[in-house]
This record gives structure tokens, sequence and C-alpha cells, in this order.
């Protein structure tokens, strides 16, 4: 049985089936493992991970902890409640009209931050003349319809994951102020640290960057430098804003304390922090990684509202949900006639029923794609699919 309990309760004896942490924030070799004795212990809560998940079968017990299936079922509750609350109304043109533009932004947004990066990593200094129009188009096709260009970030390569999360979570983020309503102004400063949030890591070595197995104590520590870097690289730029600033130089903290480069806590995290921790992670875990599978949309959505009991600040989590929709556009789902449909678009009033194409059968067959609306259709959801499981392409099922 797997249960979850209080980091203070491991002990010796037990196995740990899930640490509970985004894989980003720890380097052993592998999630599951026996803790054989006081040195393991140490090691997991050194994490900074409150609760961890046991495997009962394998190891010691601890009777009084809920099992995964309970705590599930209050992660559920707490969706559904989200999904219940009333969305943002904004306004959106259709999916259509905008799905060629971003699809040629995408595009360019990733070769001007690869070029960056390597002229970053040649000591070259960051030219804001390129990123500033280039963060105002990515605001554009965001404000025009936010589920053209989200699905399109999904799509990475393994040895182009760094420049490409860094599109990822520009969109992500502009996305997320913008349904905070924050004024476009600040929305446009928010962009520009998310697409620079991550320059630093050209101060990494590739072999690091993109090593196919779990880092080293001292590679681990080389690549959570990069956070430093960023910081001093963004600070010699000009042009570059307090708002860009905070996005980089806190992405990593947590509301707990437990992040870094700083250990900052509550409040004193900035909102514009605050934002681009929740933001990275959901990218990063969603994300295939060489030794890493991405999970699905909706995975991570439950994730990270079950890591903001310590992590991350609850309301925001809530907000950022509301934001991309409890079906993130581009993602799998299951409906209840047994057919697979990929969401091609929100509809903000009723975030349990987004637009979908219908595309294959759980028999195992494919289907002439039909494109249904939700809201005013007799099937509904009745849970979400990765596209892997089903051997099917995301990128033949983008938004059209």
């Amino acid at each position: 049985m797997i249960k979850l309990i209080p980091i203070e309760k491991l002990q010796p004896g037990m196995y740990v089936h899930d640490l509970n942490c985004s894989w980003m924030e720890h380097n052993f070799f592998r999630s599951r493992f026996a803790v054989k004795d006081e040195a393991v212990v140490r090691k997991v809560r050194a994490i900074g991970t409150h609760e961890i998940y046991i495997d009962t079968a394998r190891g010691l017990d601890l009777p009084e902890a809920p099992t995964r299936e309970e705590i599930e079922h209050e992660v559920d509750e707490k969706i559904d409640a989200i999904a219940a609350e009333a969305a943002p109304r904004i306004a959106a043109q259709e999916v259509a009209c905008e799905i060629e533009r971003a699809r040629a932004l995408h595009r360019e947004a990733n070769l001007i931050v690869r070029d960056m990066m390597a002229d970053v990593r040649l000591g070259k200094q960051i030219e804001m003349e390129l990123i500033e129009p280039l963060v105002e188009r990515i605001v554009d096709s965001i404000f025009t319809q936010q589920d053209a260009l989200i699905p399109l970030a999904r799509l990475k390569q393994h040895d182009a994951y760094t420049f490409q999360h860094s599109v990822s979570v520009c969109a992500l983020m502009t996305t997320f102020a913008r349904n905070l309503q924050l004024p476009r102004p600040v929305i446009h400063e928010i962009a520009v640290g998310a697409l620079l949030h991550d320059v630093g890591k050209a101060s990494v070595p590739d072999a690091i960057l993109n090593k196919p197995a779990k880092l080293t104590d001292a590679e681990f520590a080389k690549m959570k430098n990069h956070v430093v870097q960023s910081k001093i690289i963004l600070q010699a730029t000009p042009g570059i804003s307090a708002i860009a600033l905070d996005v980089a130089a806190q992405h990593h903290e947590r509301f707990d304390g437990t992040g870094y480069p700083n250990k900052l806590a509550g409040d004193a995290i900035s909102l514009y922090g605050q934002m681009g921790a929740i933001v990275d992670v959901y990218d990063a875990i969603t994300s295939n990684r060489v030794y890493h599978k991405g999970m699905p949309p909706t995975e991570a959505l439950r994730k990270l509202l079950d890591w903001s009991k310590f992590h991350f600040k609850p309301e925001l989590v809530h907000a950022f949900i509301r934001a991309v929709g409890i079906y993130p556009a581009g993602s799998l789902v299951r409906l209840e006639s047994k057919r697979l449909a990929v969401v091609q678009a929100q509809n903000p009033d009723k975030l349990i029923a987004p637009k979908v194409t219908v595309m294959f059968h759980t028999d195992g067959y494919a289907l002439t794609p039909q494109d249904l609306d939700l809201r005013h259709a007799q099937d509904r959801i009745v849970g979400h699919e990765d596209f892997a499981t089903w051997k099917l392409n995301p990128a033949h099922w983008l938004p059209k």
C-alpha cells in the first residue's frame, strides 16, 4: 500500500515510493529505494520536501498515515472547487485565427533564444533590441488567443530543452499574468524575465545540462548556481527592469523557505518570483528529458496543487490552474464515450468542458476527427491520458 508520511517519520527500514517533489529539486539516481540507514534519512530530509510516499509492501508501515488514494481524492475535490470558481472573462479569437502566427513566432523565438544563449556563453551581452520586440509579439499572441501558442511550447527536443523551456515559460507566464489581470506593461516585463530566466545556464557545461543520468552532488551544485549567474548577467544588461530580475533571480525560491539560492520565504519572494516558481516547475515536469518522462499537463496541475501545501502560495496555484485550464490546450483526454480527444481551447466559463477534437477510440482504432464543444455535447471528460500510452504523436494533433 502506498501512503503519505511526514518527512519527520521517515526511518530506516521504510521504502520510498515517491520523493513527492519535482525531479529538478533532487539528484537521487532513483526516486524509489529502500531506506537502509540514517545517512539515507538525512539525505532525503535535506531535499526540503515535507511529505513523501512510502510503499508499505516493501518496507515498514506508519499505520496512521493516509493512503495515496485518500490524498488523490482530496486533490480531486480541490480541482473540482477550482473548476467551479468564476474565471476571468477574457475575449479571444478562435484558435484558427492565431495558430499560423503562433507557429511562426514559436520557431523564431526558439532560434533567437538559442543564439542568445550561445552569445552569452561567449561573453557577449544580451541584445535587448532583439528580445524586446520578440517578447511584445509573444504577449500579443497570448492576448489574441493563448491556446494557439501554449500547446506549441510543450513540444521540446532533448538537446534543445534549455532554450525551448525558456520560450515555454515565457508563454505560460504571460498567460498567468494576463489572467491575474495585471497591467500590460507589467506583463511585458514579466515575460522578459521569463524568457531570460535561465540565461545563467550558459555558464553550465553542456555535459551537465544534457547529462543522460542524475547529476553528482558537485554537478548539481553547479546546476543550481545558474540562478546566481542569471542574476549577475541580467544586472549587467541595460534596460532590465526590477520585475524581470525578480522572475529570474527568484524562480527557484519556495514559499516555505526551502528553495535557493537565498532560502527566501513567504512574501519575501516577490509576486513575480512566486509566479516564476510555479510556471518553471510546471513546464519542467511536463517535459520529456533523456532521464525523465514528462507527465500529462492535468497530472502536473494536480501535483502543483498538492505541493502548494508548502512550496507555493495556494491562491497563486489556483489562479494558474484557472489560467491554463483543468485540461490545458494540447492535452489528451478520455471521454465518457470511450473516445480520446485533444483539447483545442478553453471555455473560461466552464473549465471542465473545453473545445476538443475527437480522434481515437480506446478500443485501439483511429476515428475521423470531429470537433466538439463539450459545453453543448452529450459527451464529457472522465480523465486525462498520455499520448505515449496510445502511441500517438502530440505534434499531429496541435490546435488547428
